[in-house]
């Protein structure tokens, strides 16, 4: 091959890098630069961005699970309610209960003052676990990022995807705003997204719960085994499920009975506690953005209903490991 082929070619790889890197320092000045895609799901990734900008203080209530999880916990009404809790909302959205209790792991090897882990979820979130990758992201990388202070830039490269950069920048620099838009990706300093937005989506958007995977409690009940050997104390609350999703496609609520059963048979075995947040009606069909997401306002009342029943950082973390199959129902 000629000399200059090698040149050209050399310099057109340079040129397409150079010209890669103006374009997100370019996105970066106007805020319209997603972070690098680390999960390939934005709010995933932004999630790991706002850890890494805003590192969390000596937590010692650790929130995990879905997108519920993150949009569900309100953190001043819960220390309102137990003064003592000191929450950090590590909750990933778009998440199956083996991916929750991964990010799990991973955050509690870095926030060693955590001696409380709750995890909110809906029956949606066991459904698929033994189909979904459940290393969300690669904990190694995530660490020097949001833990080790590296620069970003080379994980663009590491994760290029650039029809997803695209997409993504065409709308992250709005939802960061948030307000009227959909999906925003606000953080409160619990590293909570409080979703206020007052109207509501068009359809329920989630269907039936077709099968609860098996994959998905043996997850939650390895997780709980370990907060148990870690002398840490582990609560499980389901989120309220809209009344006409209920009406449409589980009237007798044997789902959700079901579902309800098969957790607490868990953390019987592996210790834990279970609270029924659908059925205690804390809230009212109004509060509802779609089948399971509530509004912001609506927030309130189920934390402060949460707070109550578990009262957060009362029980004592050495007594954390006793309370096998103390379901408060």
């Amino acid at each position: 091959m000629p000399r200059r082929y090698f040149i050209a070619l050399l310099g057109s790889l340079g040129g397409s890098f150079a010209l890669f890197y103006l374009a997100l320092f370019g996105l970066g000045a106007t805020g319209h630069l997603p972070p690098p895609g680390f999960a390939n799901s934005i709010c995933v990734d932004e999630k790991l961005a706002h850890l890494r900008d805003r590192p969390p203080q000596a937590a010692n209530l650790l929130v995990i699970g879905s997108s519920i999880a993150w949009r569900h916990f309100d953190g001043d009404v819960v220390r309102n309610e137990t003064p003592q809790a000191q929450p950090l909302n590590g909750a990933f959205c778009g998440l199956t209960i083996n991916q929750s209790t991964y990010a799990a792991d991973w955050l509690l090897g870095h926030n060693d003052s955590v001696r409380e882990v709750l995890l909110i979820a809906s029956p949606h979130d066991f459904e698929n676990c033994g189909r979904m990758r459940t290393a969300v992201f690669d904990a190694a990388d995530a660490d020097a990022f949001v833990y080790g202070g590296s620069s970003p830039w080379p994980y663009y490269i590491k994760y290029f995807a650039p029809a997803a950069l695209l997409r993504n920048a065409l709308t992250v620099g709005a939802k960061r705003q948030g307000g009227a838009v959909m999906d925003p990706l606000v953080f409160d300093r619990y590293a909570s997204g409080p979703m206020e937005n007052d109207g509501v989506r068009d359809t329920l958007l989630y269907g039936p719960v077709r099968h609860l995977d098996q994959a998905c409690f043996d997850a939650l009940d390895r997780f709980a085994r370990e907060m148990r050997r870690s002398g840490r104390r582990l609560m499980v609350a389901s989120t309220p499920m809209h009344p006409a999703w209920k009406r449409q496609y589980d009237p007798s609520n044997v789902m959700q009975d079901g579902f309800g059963a098969r957790v607490r048979q868990v953390l019987a075995a592996s210790g834990g506690e279970y609270w029924d947040g659908d059925g205690a009606r804390v809230v009212s069909e109004a509060a509802f953005y779609d089948a399971i997401h509530l509004h912001w306002s609506a927030v309130a009342p189920y934390s402060a209903a949460l707070a109550r029943h578990f009262q957060f950082g009362v029980a004592p973390p050495a007594a954390a490991a006793s309370l096998v199959g103390a379901s408060r129902l």
